[in-house]
């Protein structure tokens, strides 16, 4: 009507109405098929900071790939599962502990990747020596090298491994190459890199690239955060290491002197094809075009040195949480002893409670994480969990600085084990792609003991008592920091 105005309290009203109408549909739509504690800690930002929050919701709400994506994983899930029938039953499952074989089945049915046996295994600790061992396979390729990195990045260190790559390409050894779009877009020398792979006649694509204008989009914090190499389907690599100096090349972890840590695994054997259907299923995301599977059949070794291994990719292109329930799982299983280690121990509440049981079933149940941190968020939310882990009994061993500790691995009893690239943490388990390798072999998991009691040297216990006696301050930031480990 003309002349109608609304003093200050309709208006106030008004609002009050939108505002409840807005956390109220809010609250429908980000309930769906969604965790109850990161629900919860949704609507509470969308009602406490209603704009921003409705818009971080829309960037970086969704925790799944677009259906196109999730697709192409279907399809070529289906295509490993039946390429080879039979070819799970090729493992020394008769050498299994009695609670292993469902824990296999749960990975073949989320990863469609069967536990295979005759495997060797070799862990490489060394930074440096790691590099030095994949480009001798690398100058060893006849066929083909695939590489895949969440970082890759061209710096004095890498440089070597660019060389190799080269002449593998000079070789006529087709060169295949997946790096994570946003992990790499930002450093200097990311046009160099690009040039350099055009230059030695390398194929190349990045990993979920974030370019809205040639309509690649999709939430940006769902990266890819596999690493593995793969040489002729024969050796291949994976675990924590990035292709990067050990500094990550930042100015400020040089000038505090820090180097990460890492472990990789180097495998031959079955496993290896396994590991290669995973950047198989990378590459057909990125390039449409769809590689061939190797469907030759498998003979099995029986040197007592030779394990069986198990490849789990995991991410937001399936349609569970495959790591988490594989860890969870195992956790659960483990009748004597747990050992972790995980640079960013931000635990989903399964994983918590699995851990606090374990150690509450009296078995010894031990964490190894680094002294420092270099993203502040992450390093405040884990130590919130570091309290109620040490009053239930884990002893959680700080890495020294400036060391730190990136590797992410862990054993069960005396001869289980998983080792890869996913961290302890909900990142790990719903937004990144992650890929691990489940083991059985009381042969590797004698050294990843020997590895763990390095670890042990170089860590200082935290013992209750002095972590009560940090300054409130600290104890402000920890707790402040997990509340935002539930916006996923």
């Amino acid at each position: 009507m003309p002349g109608l105005t609304l003093d200050a309290d309709a208006v106030a009203l008004i609002l009050l109405a939108l505002h409840i109408v807005l956390g109220s549909i809010a609250a429908v739509m980000v309930s769906a098929n969604r965790r109850p504690s990161s629900a919860i800690a949704w609507v509470l930002a969308i009602i406490f900071i209603p704009y921003l929050g409705m818009v971080a919701f829309l960037l970086v709400g969704r925790g799944k790939l677009p259906k196109a994506r999730r697709e192409k994983q279907r399809a070529v899930n289906e295509l490993m599962l039946g390429r080879t029938p039979g070819l799970s039953a090729v493992s020394h499952s008769d050498e299994w502990p009695a609670w292993l074989r469902s824990a296999v089945e749960l990975n073949r049915r989320l990863g469609a990747l069967p536990m295979v046996g005759g495997n060797r295994a070799e862990l490489l600790e060394d930074y440096d020596g790691s590099f030095h061992r994949m480009i001798e396979d690398i100058d060893a390729a006849e066929e083909f090298v695939h590489v895949e990195f969440y970082i890759f990045a061209l710096d004095p260190t890498t440089t070597p491994f660019f060389e190799a790559m080269a002449r593998a390409c000079e070789r006529g050894v087709a060169v295949r190459v997946l790096f994570d779009h946003l992990a790499a877009v930002g450093d200097p020398q990311y046009r160099n890199m690009l040039q350099a792979f055009d230059g030695m006649g390398a194929e190349w694509h990045a990993m979920l690239p974030l370019r809205p204008f040639k309509g690649q989009w999709q939430r940006p914090d769902l990266r890819n955060h596999r690493k593995l190499v793969v040489v002729d389907g024969r050796v291949g690599y994976t675990g924590s290491q990035n292709l990067i100096d050990a500094s990550y090349n930042k100015k400020r972890n040089i000038r505090r002197g820090l180097q990460w840590h890492e472990l990789m695994v180097r495998l031959e054997g079955p496993v290896v094809r396994e590991l290669n259907a995973v950047f198989v299923t990378d590459w057909y995301s990125e390039s449409e075009a769809l590689l061939p599977l190797d469907t030759s059949p498998v003979v099995l070794g029986s040197a007592p040195e030779l394990i069986d291994a198990q490849v789990l990719p995991s991410g937001p292109s399936f349609d569970n949480d495959n790591n988490l329930k594989l860890y969870t799982t195992l956790i659960y299983k483990a009748e004597h002893r747990v050992s972790i280690t995980s640079p960013y121990f931000v635990p989903d509440e399964a994983i918590q409670l699995a851990i606090i049981t374990a150690a509450s079933r009296g078995l010894s149940v031990e964490l190894f994480v680094s002294e420092v941190g270099d993203q502040a968020m992450v390093y405040h939310a884990q130590r919130s969990y570091y309290e109620v882990l040490l009053r239930a009994g884990v002893r959680i061993y700080l890495y020294r600085a400036p060391q730190v500790l990136h590797a992410k691995h862990f054993t069960i009893d005396d001869d289980v084990a998983v080792i890869g690239s996913s961290n302890m943490d909900v990142r790990s388990f719903s937004l990144n792609m992650e890929v691990s390798v489940l083991v059985h072999g009381r042969s590797i998991v004698d050294r990843m003991r020997e590895v763990e009691d390095r670890y042990r040297a170089a860590s200082k216990e935290l013992l209750l008592e002095d972590w009560l006696r940090r300054p409130v301050g600290h104890v402000a930031l920890d707790n402040l920091a997990r509340l935002t480990s539930s916006l996923q």
